[in-house]
């Protein structure tokens, strides 16, 4: 199964690096199965350090913007305790994990950990149909140079119906702010 959810690594600098990742993970999440491509700082990150934090959350501004790279900072964090990294002390679960193996064999990156450590830090109020659709908002805002715009720019008309219907302030800044992105990009985009 794929979790949707926040890895933090430590930088070269000794901070926190906080990125969007859905893992593989096993039942009962005793491993996680990364997948980066091998130009992200995560990868950076994970093959300098060797281990992470990988958060479960409910609040999809965090998840909206830094899917997009437009998270002007991490939210705040602790020290991890297992680790060398950092739990969001927002989220609502996080687990600690260790690199075991990598393979960099294919175009993406396989590393596979070992989860070390799990944190129950809030409870997790659940996704209603507006945080989905948020999440697959955000996810097609990442795949502008996959998809022709016209039906990214379908898909966002329908899931803003669902965002209408269903959410509340949170889900609708975070739709919002996704809307402006994809407009942003769209003028960007060569031919437009």
């Amino acid at each position: 199964m794929i979790l949707e959810g926040l890895v933090t690594t430590t930088s070269d600098d000794g901070g926190p690096h906080l990125a969007p990742m859905g893992p593989r993970a096993d039942i009962p999440l005793t491993t996680l199965l990364f997948r980066p491509f091998p130009t992200s700082t995560t990868y950076r990150n994970l093959l300098a350090h060797g281990e992470g934090v990988f958060h479960l959350t409910d609040d999809v501004r965090v998840i909206a913007r830094s899917a997009v790279g437009r998270l002007t900072e991490v939210p705040a964090t602790r020290a991890a305790e297992r680790v060398n990294g950092f739990v969001l002390v927002d989220a609502c679960r996080a687990f600690e994990f260790v690199v075991r193996s990598v393979d960099d064999s294919t175009q993406r990156i396989n590393l596979a950990t070992e989860i070390v450590k799990t944190h129950e830090l809030r409870p997790f109020l659940g996704f209603n149909r507006a945080k989905h659709a948020v999440l697959e908002a955000a996810i097609l805002a990442t795949r502008m140079h996959l998809i022709p715009a016209n039906e990214i720019e379908a898909e966002f008309r329908k899931l803003r119906i669902i965002v209408d219907k269903t959410a509340g302030p949170n889900e609708d800044e975070a739709m919002t702010f996704l809307e402006a992105y994809f407009a942003e990009m769209k003028l960007n985009q060569p031919g437009s």
